[in-house]
């Protein structure tokens, strides 16, 4: 991805064609901000890279981008539809021949399959959408990182099935105990099939982004 916390959390490869990747955190940790500078990163190594907010409008993602003073650009979409998604993420793919795409997506509780006319969303909502998404990457060799909402204790949302579901799991949180890394925030990985775990990078978030100030091995 360019970002060296983040290939370093996942093993220090960085993602692996086709693999799908939970990305979760708790509330402020800045994981739009990873996730966009991630975007911007992968332009700038030859990569392309979705950006699907249901989360935030348009302008407010533009505004975050330019905040961040975000240079090399990326396609952003703004669908809450994942047949529409993956619609368009397949017409980015085909239209952009050579290059390894990264879908991000934000988030995973916002998205719909259209089941119900309603428009209601169940725990099998998320279900489907995130298996949905599994098996385009699997289909095409695209990556994807789906960003995951937590509960007021923390905790990811959502059925336990969406961790087995996926091939990585990362998680971003504020540090509230050791006094010389308060308030950094910490990247770990929780799971991966295709790379090292263990590895916990502490950062510094400012108006420019992260910043690595630390980083341990918990193994």
């Amino acid at each position: 991805t360019g970002l060296n916390y983040f290939d370093g959390a996942l093993g220090g490869e960085g993602m692996t064609p086709s693999c799908v990747t939970l990305f979760t955190g708790t509330p402020g940790a800045g994981k739009t901000t990873m996730m966009l500078t991630m975007a911007d990163s992968i332009t700038k190594q030859g990569g392309i890279c979705l950006f699907n907010t249901a989360e935030e409008s348009l302008y407010q993602t533009a505004m975050t981008a330019k905040r961040l003073r975000l240079k090399n650009g990326f396609v952003t979409g703004n669908t809450d539809d994942v047949t529409e998604l993956l619609e368009g993420a397949r017409e980015v793919m085909d239209a952009n021949p050579g290059k390894q795409f990264v879908m991000i997506v934000d988030s995973l509780q916002c998205l719909d399959d259209g089941k119900y006319s309603s428009g209601v969303k169940t725990s099998g909502t998320a279900i489907r959408c995130l298996e949905m998404i599994t098996d385009f990457c699997k289909e095409t060799g695209a990556c994807a990182v789906v960003i995951n909402q937590v509960n007021k204790q923390g905790k990811m949302a959502g059925s336990n099935k969406l961790k087995h579901m996926v091939d990585a799991h990362m998680h971003l949180s504020v540090e509230k105990k050791e006094q010389d890394l308060l308030g950094c925030r910490v990247l770990e990985t929780q799971k991966n099939r295709f790379g090292g775990c263990g590895h916990i990078f502490f950062l510094n978030l400012g108006k420019g982004g992260f910043k690595l100030v630390a980083k341990v091995s918990a193994v």
